[in-house]
């Protein structure tokens, strides 16, 4: 070789390496956003950057708890944004489970939120993640709900926290009575509108567009998904709607028992007998974990209020007079819903006999369909798939149906995924068992749940779950490239079966959405609650007038 052609060589080896040097600098420095709110330093990861633990709204403790959330304090300077923020306060736990996963310290401050960019100079859709537990338990820093898989599709993805349990959901007298409209309960919910709005005003400098924003959630996420769609003070923030598993379910009033349950206001002032606390002082001086973990050993039932200005009536009325939000929906639940959860339903009857004796005396004229759709020949699943309709088939579809009917492209799934862990414990497609599937997460599941095996086929199903999501989030049409088409609900009652594969189906469960429609209106008719208390646990139904 030359002296020349080794001297160009050299030069070439050194800018080479001087390039790569220059990458990882490049790559190593924490990316900096300058939001309305304030400078926030977070941490990029193969293009991919992410900012946890910002505040949306100030901390709700002393005397600012069981208020709704007032604006966050500001910041000089830039603030860390590396570490996610503690999680709301909720009950010790007694037990664990396949849901049951580490999520670090809690605490009163907790109203934070996390985003994941792909870029922070775009204009990207956005989808606000709002996470279940049954308003009692869950964080926005569990792992499923990690951002980053849907952010390199394009989205940017932000988890919220809100409070949980009695210091998000409370409902007294005396706090009514301190409010300038009169109102109390649905703290947590008025969170989640603070986050939205946190997200309208700032999500622009992390590469978001405040015009193209989609709420999610599942569980209680897709309850809250039902609650925003039905408030007057979430209009206007968000685009497009997905509801996982959401239920429909009657809600508490305020001021009156109505539909089985009592009115709001007088089930916290019996907590607060309970609890011996005469004032609210006295409960606001408590402390967070023992009064968190005290009302859920009391039974304190953690729900929505319906107070006529968060809540302004029952969802399905809302619905029904078509004051819900008119965006695109997305919705669907799990063929396995019950089968982790089987505290809500109810035990197996002795015999075939007295199955059927018990669904002709609840049911009355229902019945006949009733068995059709749940028989007596195979007991259990029957209980298992009643449960699961009357609370996330039948919502699920009324939820498609409505939006429909309102001019708006929406869209309905089943889950009916298993794998070999799951069928072996009897779990096929389980309550949440989509979550890492539609995240890409399936290797970030929490210790007791079944494993997933990674094999070409789940990481398949994973990434055309991804796509479908991510794509409604930008467009309101959920569509993946070599996957099935997902067809609007539509006429021909369109759903996405979701197994091996997807596949394009219609009419899903000929007959279900009839039968519980029928039966939530005639308990609405009977003043009585419609929930988990379907099937062989059913109130006795009114005929048909």
């Amino acid at each position: 070789m030359s002296r020349g052609l080794l001297r160009l060589t050299a030069i070439a080896a050194a800018t080479a390496a001087l390039a790569a040097c220059a990458t990882t600098a490049s790559a190593q420095v924490p990316p900096v956003v300058n939001a309305p709110a304030g400078s926030v330093r977070g941490t990029t990861d193969d293009a991919i950057s992410a900012f946890k633990g910002i505040p949306f709204a100030a901390p709700p403790v002393g005397d600012m708890r069981w208020r709704p959330p007032a604006p966050a304090a500001t910041w000089q300077g830039v603030r860390d944004a590396t570490q996610f923020g503690a999680a709301c306060m909720q009950p010790t736990p007694v037990i664990q489970t396949i849901y049951s996963a580490d999520i670090g310290r809690t605490s009163e401050d907790c109203l934070t939120l996390n985003v994941w960019t792909p870029s922070i100079t775009g204009k990207a859709p956005v989808m606000v993640w709002i996470h279940g537990g049954a308003l009692v338990t869950g964080s926005s820093k569990e792992t499923l709900y990690d951002g980053a898989r849907l952010a390199r599709e394009g989205v940017v993805v932000v988890t919220i926290n809100y409070r949980l349990g009695v210091l998000g959901w409370l409902a007294h007298p005396d706090l009514s009575a301190e409010s300038p409209v009169g109102i109390s309960g649905n703290y947590g919910l008025m969170d989640q509108v603070a986050a939205l709005e946190w997200v309208k005003r700032n999500i622009a400098a992390f590469g978001g567009d405040p015009d193209n924003v989609a709420i999610a959630g599942e569980s209680a996420g897709g309850l809250s998904v039902l609650y925003l769609m039905s408030s007057p003070l979430a209009q206007g923030l968000f685009d497009r709607a997905i509801a996982q598993s959401a239920y429909m379910i009657s809600t508490p009033e305020l001021k009156q028992a109505r539909y089985g349950a009592p009115a709001a206001e007088a089930a916290g002032s019996a907590l607060a007998r309970t609890l011996q606390a005469p004032s609210l002082r006295v409960l606001r001086g408590m402390d967070a974990q023992a009064l968190t973990d005290r009302a859920a050993m009391s039974g304190f039932a953690t729900f929505g209020v319906v107070d006529g200005v968060v809540l302004p009536r029952q969802i399905v009325d809302v619905f029904d007079r078509g004051e819900q939000a008119k965006v695109p929906v997305l919705a669907g639940f799990n063929s396995g819903e019950i089968r982790s959860l089987r505290m809500l339903a109810p035990p197996v009857p002795a015999d075939a006999a007295a199955y059927e004796r018990t669904i002709r005396e609840r049911y009355g004229d229902l019945a006949d369909a009733f068995l059709r759709l749940y028989p007596s020949a195979d007991m259990e699943e029957s209980i298992l798939a009643a449960s699961r309709d009357a609370l996330y088939g039948w919502t699920s579809e009324r939820m498609v149906r409505s939006q429909t009917q309102a001019g708006q492209p929406s869209f309905l799934y089943l889950f009916d995924h298993g794998y070999p862990a799951t069928d072996a414990a009897r779990l096929h497609a389980f309550h949440a068992s989509e979550l890492p599937y539609m995240f890409g997460t399936l290797d970030r599941t929490p210790p007791r749940w079944p494993a997933i095996p990674d094999t070409p086929g789940e990481r398949q199903l994973s990434d055309a779950l991804v796509r479908y999501w991510a794509s409604f989030v930008r467009s309101g049409r959920p569509v993946a490239d070599d996957a099935a088409a997902w067809s609007p609900y539509g006429e021909a009652r369109s759903v996405l079966a979701i197994r091996e594969a997807p596949s394009s189906e219609t009419h899903l469960y000929p007959g279900m959405f009839e039968l519980h429609e029928a039966a939530v209106q005639r308990r609405k008719v009977a003043d009585q609650a419609w929930n988990w208390n379907a099937g062989l646990a059913s109130p006795s139904l009114a005929e048909a007038q």
